[in-house]
C-alpha cells in the first residue's frame, strides 16, 4: 500500500524534474519572480523555474534579418514610389527587452517603416537611386539610437528595392540614353579637335621644308599605283620645276 510520505516524495520529484529548464547557447531566461523581475537573465545551460511562483520568458540573442514591407515613399521632387528593406537587429540586454517594451519584435517593425518614409522622403529621386549606401548608414543610426532603450542593437539596414512608375521609368531610360548621346559626341569632338592639331602641325612642317611636300605627294602616287592598275593624269608640283630653274640655256657661239 501506498504511504503519503511516498506520494509526497513523488510528486516532489516531478515538480523538480518540472522546473528543470534547459537555455541553448543563444537563448537566456527573463524570470519574474512573484511580479518582480530577477536582477540578471539566467542561461545558458539547466535553470530551475519554479512554478507558479516564477514566471520565464525566452530571449533569443541571434541576429534578426526582419523584411520591412514596401512602403509609399513621396521623395523631395514629389515622385512616388514603393521602397522595399531588410533589417538586421540582435538583443543586447534581454531585460531591457522584456521591460521597456511590449513586444520588440513589433515595436521595431513599426520604427523601421515610419523611419524609412521619414528618411527618403528628405531625398530626390537622383540620390535615392545613386546613393544608397549614404542612406541605410543614415535609416541604421536613427533606428538603432531609438531602439537602444530597449536592448536593442540594429547592426545594419538596407534598402532592398525600389519600385518606380512607368512613366519615370521611361524618362530614366530618355534620360540615360541622352547622356549616352552626348557623351559620344563629346569624344567625337574631342577626337576631330586632336586630329585637327596634328593637322596644323604637319601643314606647318611642310610649310617649312618643301621637300617633304614632294615626299609626300611622291608617296600618295605610289599608294595609288598599288592599288589600281589604271593610269593617272596629275598636276606636276611647281616645286619640282623649281628644281630646274637654275640651269640656264646655252648661248650660241
Amino acid at each position: 500500500m501506498i504511504t503519503y510520505p511516498i506520494i509526497i516524495i513523488g510528486l516532489g520529484v516531478l515538480y523538480i524534474l518540472n522546473s528543470i529548464k534547459i537555455l541553448r547557447e543563444y537563448e537566456r531566461g527573463v524570470i519574474f519572480r512573484l511580479g518582480r523581475l530577477l536582477a540578471k537573465p539566467k542561461g545558458p545551460g539547466i535553470i530551475l523555474v519554479f512554478s507558479p511562483i516564477d514566471r520565464m520568458i525566452r530571449v533569443s540573442l541571434r541576429l534578426v534579418a526582419f523584411d520591412i514591407p514596401p512602403q509609399d515613399v513621396i521623395t523631395r521632387d514629389n515622385v512616388s514610389v514603393k521602397v522595399s528593406a531588410v533589417l538586421y537587429f540582435r538583443v543586447i540586454d534581454p531585460l531591457k527587452s522584456i521591460v521597456e517594451v511590449q513586444d520588440y519584435l513589433y515595436a521595431t517593425s513599426q520604427l523601421a517603416q515610419t523611419t524609412l518614409r521619414s528618411v527618403l522622403g528628405q531625398v530626390e529621386l537622383d540620390e535615392l537611386l545613386s546613393e544608397r549606401e549614404k542612406l541605410n548608414s543614415q535609416l541604421q543610426e536613427i533606428i538603432d539610437k531609438h531602439t537602444d532603450p530597449w536592448g536593442i542593437k540594429v547592426q545594419m539596414v538596407e534598402i532592398k528595392h525600389i519600385d518606380l512608375p512607368e512613366n519615370m521609368i521611361r524618362a530614366i531610360a530618355k534620360q540615360a540614353e541622352a547622356e549616352r548621346e552626348r557623351r559620344a559626341k563629346v569624344i567625337h569632338a574631342d577626337g576631330e579637335f586632336q586630329a585637327a592639331e596634328k593637322l596644323a602641325q604637319a601643314a606647318d612642317i611642310i610649310s617649312r621644308n618643301p621637300q617633304a611636300l614632294q615626299l609626300r605627294f611622291l608617296g600618295t602616287l605610289t599608294e595609288i599605283a598599288t592599288e589600281k592598275n589604271s593610269t593617272i593624269v596629275f598636276p606636276l608640283p611647281m616645286e619640282l620645276l623649281r628644281a630646274f630653274s637654275f640651269i640656264k640655256p646655252q648661248e650660241n657661239k
